[in-house]
């Protein structure tokens, strides 16, 4: 992995290339487009925390996590709310830095716990995310798999 690997904020200077970041079309079913997650992001305001992924001067991902501390379902609080890495670029660790950056930002905040949950079926994130300390809870919301990872 490289060591020039960074979280970025979106801004207008990199929008238009955040929105055209595209996962493999098998993984489409999985996960909503960064166009998706950035209308999110400003319906949500300050609960929404969303970010590029950068390696160099390349933008290799999206990652956008909820912050809500005061939130009454606890897994709202703290969670990884979106991540797509450019097809292109999979399998080079992205992903596993954008989590452990979350991580970081949840710390940060003062959460004991992150949360993320997934669209069941084979070839989704289930294996990923549980190698990387996810917990699968038993809890099923809107049709997805809740896990989640002590900090």
């Amino acid at each position: 992995m490289s060591s020039s690997l960074y979280l970025a904020k979106v801004t207008p200077e990199n929008v238009d290339a955040a929105r055209r970041l595209r996962v493999r079309p098998d993984q489409e079913r999985f996960v909503d487009p960064v166009v998706i997650s950035l209308a999110e992001a400003y319906a949500y305001g300050e609960i929404a925390w969303p970010r590029v992924i950068c390696d160099g001067e390349q933008m290799v991902g999206f990652v956008m996590a909820g912050f809500d501390p005061a939130h009454a379902v606890e897994p709202y609080r703290s969670y990884l709310w979106r991540l797509n890495i450019a097809a292109d670029r999979q399998k080079r660790g992205y992903g596993s830095f954008a989590v452990a950056a979350v991580c970081a930002e949840a710390r940060r905040r003062g959460e004991r716990r992150l949360w993320v949950s997934w669209v069941p079926g084979d070839g989704g994130p289930e294996p990923f995310y549980t190698r990387l300390g996810f917990r699968v809870t038993g809890e099923v919301v809107d049709g997805e798999i809740v896990a989640e990872r002590e900090l």
